[in-house]
């Protein structure tokens, strides 16, 4: 059965040694959309938990909003102190952005459980609650901050201030942390029924996109 949430991430080259610096500044106004859009999200989200109760199903409409969303922060996320692994200024854009090096794709439901929808955002949740608070300290309009995956982009970009690469261990690490956090995302924002793995893929290439028998490049 296909992997109903493929994350994918490709380390640009070459990045800048000091433009991480500044970063924080450069995101504002991102991060000032996003506040709009992730109450708007949450107000999808309530409309959608109840059309899912009464009809099994996820409008698609709605589900397409918060997938931009997500897509969007996830970007915002990767440009910024979540990876800092491209230079690449994000899109403003609730699209899919093929072009661009952090991509996130949720297949839609054509049905969801009734009985899930009651308890999985807040109960069946909670172990990964506890995992991902300790990777992300927290997640703040769709940026990661404060938590181990915030410590190793910068570990990151230190490193590259001084050698001018990038480590490609920790970028593999990096994005296998973000990959469970956006599983994750994507469980308690009602998009799947599928539990995320308690598991972590690390690398850019999303496992579902690697041939069986393949390693991943």
């Amino acid at each position: 059965m296909p992997a109903p949430v493929r994350v994918t991430a490709r380390l640009d080259a070459p990045l800048s040694r000091w433009l991480w610096l500044v970063k924080w500044i450069l995101v504002i106004p991102h991060i000032i959309v996003l506040f709009f859009l992730w109450i708007a999200a949450t107000v999808v989200g309530v409309i959608a938990f109840f059309a899912i109760l009464f009809t099994e199903r996820y409008p698609r409409a709605l589900f397409d909003f918060n997938l931009g969303v997500l897509r969007w922060s996830w970007r915002v996320t990767y440009y910024a102190y979540g990876a800092l692994a491209t230079d690449r200024y994000p899109p403003f854009s609730l699209g899919e952005e093929p072009d661009y090096p952090a991509r996130l794709d949720i297949a839609y439901p054509e049905r969801l459980s009734r009985g899930l929808v009651l308890v999985k955002w807040w109960l069946l949740a909670i172990p990964h609650y506890i995992v991902i608070g300790f990777f992300v300290g927290g997640w703040h309009l769709g940026w990661w901050d404060g938590g181990l995956v915030t410590v190793l982009a910068i570990i990151a970009a230190v490193i590259l201030l001084f050698t001018e690469k990038y480590p490609r261990d920790l970028f593999d690490l990096i994005t296998g942390l973000n990959r469970w956090v956006l599983r994750v995302a994507a469980y308690v924002t009602l998009m799947t029924d599928a539990y995320p793995p308690f598991r972590l893929d690390m690398g850019g290439p999303d496992p579902a996109d690697v041939p069986a028998g393949m390693p991943p490049p």
